[in-house]
């Protein structure tokens, strides 16, 4: 079996309301990669939220008490904490300079993965850009379109920044999936000595996120999307399989919270 990862060079700066589908058929093109069946696109969260224009302009923002006080807390903006509590279900970690919550779309993220790095300021009006509303949405989108146009079916995963419990540095993780099983689950399955695999389930989706986040690198190496090819993806039969759900440990599973 082999595997790669081919960064599609030349996407350009996204800006709001761009097809970012279109752009990346037009990269492969010019790279002379042939998308076929199978293949994953993995996608830098970053041109997802700035083709959907997710972003807000600081100055805009009236802190609430409750982000006023907690701002003193973290050491942060309250215009900022405001924004991270906006986009949240509930704060799970807090002290000085770091700040960690429950998106409202379940992942357990540093600011509610509110980014301001590679980020334009127009008129000098400083700004952060929010992950996609629906991330899973989001993918399946550009999984559609991509189908459309060259009549073959993808795996698509919108992929994000994000600290771990227990490492340092941080790691690309799935944030958005569409076309295949996030979660491969081999319950039920045999190891090499015939025993019966009781617990073993494969975070699938987050390991190509992560190889793909290598060849992204993190800073100004612009390369936004990466084409994964040699997996073998299965499409998910049941609804409630679809997406980045699977992935997301359920509260009352979680030791660590």
């Amino acid at each position: 079996m082999e595997l790669t990862f081919s960064a599609l060079m030349g996407i350009p700066l996204v800006e709001p309301e761009d097809n970012v589908a279109q752009l990346i058929l037009d990269a492969a093109e010019a790279n002379q990669k042939k998308i076929i069946a199978n293949d994953v696109i993995v996608i830098a969260q970053k041109i997802v939220s700035k083709a959907e224009n997710r972003y807000v302009v600081l100055d805009s923002v009236t802190p609430s008490e409750e982000a006023i006080k907690l701002s003193l807390e973290v050491q942060k903006d309250p215009r900022y904490v405001e924004l991270v509590l906006r986009q949240s279900n509930t704060v799970i970690r807090k002290k000085p300079n770091v700040l960690i919550v429950e998106h409202e779309l379940g992942f357990i993220h540093a600011n509610a993965g509110m980014d301001q790095s590679n980020i334009e300021h127009p008129d000098g009006q400083e700004r952060v850009l929010l992950l996609p509303k629906d991330s899973d949405a989001s993918a399946e989108k550009i999984r559609q379109y991509v189908q459309q146009k060259l009549g073959v079916n993808v795996g698509v995963i919108i992929n994000d920044s994000m600290g771990r419990a227990w490492r340092n540095g941080t790691l690309g993780l799935a944030i958005g999936v569409a076309g295949f099983n996030a979660l491969e689950n081999y319950v039920g399955g045999q190891d090499i000595f015939g025993r019966e695999l009781v617990v073993t389930e494969v975070a699938a989706a987050d390991e190509m996120a992560a190889g793909a986040s290598l060849v992204m690198g993190q800073t100004q190496e612009k390369t936004p999307v990466v084409l994964v090819r040699g997996y073998q993806p299965t499409e998910p039969s049941d609804p409630a399989e679809q997406g980045v759900k699977p992935l997301l440990r359920p509260k009352e599973l979680d030791l660590f919270r």
